[in-house]
């Protein structure tokens, strides 16, 4: 079975959707089934630089993956996420689709142009979709009556969360199924051993709370001693926010984009992870992604952020609180084997709920029942 899975952002700008779509190409090669993902890429140069103000991966796309045209920051749900609107990736996406000759689509966001609503109408194949954002997505309300009735081409509609299935549900009923987003699990994770360190994992985007943790911080780092490692969002950006919050930078290591095996080796050494957003979340998988490294969680008591957390794995704080966050963090740094206790159920958590093993046998065990047609042998023994 050769599967065709359509993200409509841009390879070189990392997010959530961006690194499900690569992590569910890996799952789906493990069990036999060739993939090929479309999607947009932005080639590092002053064209890039202007269009987008934060640090993306460098290089070119691996051989997996079929770029189809540059991308554009459209504000959209709290977010800045990088998509292509441009009308010449439609020519793109037809030639990839003739060329390939897909048995399946797996669209994320299904409705966002242009790349999948140009697959939803060009694609003359079964078709599975994902719907990931959660919130009042008010733009739905314009997709409805333009291109809303394309939604009737998917033959399998999935949410990662029941926050993601009831925004998606709001403006386009139907029956979804709930599965998680996976996430990367590391073969070993120990939760003691660790650096006096706390990561923060985001881009600089107001709804991820990163000013909140900048207020905080000089009390967590004046009674604690420990670090702060802010992962993903722009320095220069962080610095802005430093000075706009009169924070200052001591104890504060900026570190800006890391590639996926640089983040696992932060949060494999770190404490705890903070995530303090402030809602538009449907799903964490920031913090999934530290419960995978043994990396308990102080995090915002928000939808999305409260279905992945357990008392036994993360500790919640009201959302917008410094300091609250600043207590919870303290607590949880001055207590080593509190700490280690939630590390380690954190861990067993991921490997029980997000494991790609089992998602990517979910995965095709939908495409069986859309397509008709068996996956491989390598598919049957992983379920």
């Amino acid at each position: 079975m050769k599967v065709g899975i359509v993200v409509p952002y841009s390879w070189s700008f990392w997010g959530a959707v961006v690194e499900h779509a690569e992590l569910q190409a890996q799952a789906l090669q493990a069990v036999g089934i060739e993939t090929r993902t479309i999607m947009g890429h932005d080639p590092p140069g002053t064209f890039t630089r202007a269009l987008h103000p934060r640090h993306g991966r460098g290089g070119r796309p691996p051989p997996d993956v079929i770029p189809i045209g540059r991308s554009v920051i459209v504000p959209a749900n709290g977010s800045l996420p990088n998509i292509i609107l441009s009308p010449r990736s439609i020519f793109a996406i037809r030639r990839a689709l003739e060329r390939e000759r897909f048995d399946l689509l797996h669209l994320h966001e299904p409705l966002t142009p242009i790349p999948c609503i140009a697959s939803l109408a060009l694609a003359r194949t079964p078709i599975v979709a994902t719907f990931h954002a959660s919130g009042e997505l008010s733009w739905l309300k314009i997709a409805k009556p333009v291109w809303g009735f394309l939604v009737d081409r998917i033959d399998h509609r999935i949410a990662v969360s029941a926050q993601a299935r009831d925004s998606a549900d709001r403006y386009f009923p139907g029956d979804y199924e709930l599965i998680p987003n996976g996430v990367l699990i590391p073969p070993r994770a120990d939760p003691g051993g660790r650096e006096r360190r706390v990561v923060f994992a985001g881009r600089q985007e107001a709804r991820k709370g990163l000013p909140v943790l900048l207020r905080a911080w000089p009390e967590v780092h004046r009674r604690t001693g420990a670090r702060l490692r802010v992962i993903g969002a722009d320095p220069l950006a962080v610095r802005l926010l430093q000075v706009q919050e009169r924070t200052g930078d001591e104890g504060i290591d900026v570190l800006g984009f890391l590639h996926q095996e640089e983040l696992t080796r932060e949060l494999l050494s770190a404490s705890v992870l903070a995530a303090p957003s402030l809602g538009g979340e449907s799903f964490g998988m920031v913090l999934t992604r530290a419960f995978a490294c043994a990396t308990p969680v102080v995090a915002s008591d928000i939808p999305g952020y409260r279905d992945v957390m357990t008392p036994e794995t993360a500790v919640g704080v009201p959302p917008g609180d410094p300091s609250a966050l600043a207590e919870a963090l303290v607590a949880l740094l001055e207590d080593e084997p509190r700490r280690r206790s939630l590390g380690a159920a954190a861990r067993a958590l991921a490997e029980e709920r997000y494991s790609w093993d089992d998602i990517g046998g979910r995965l095709a065990r939908i495409y069986e029942l859309v397509s008709g047609i068996e996956v491989s042998a390598a598919a049957a023994g992983a379920r």
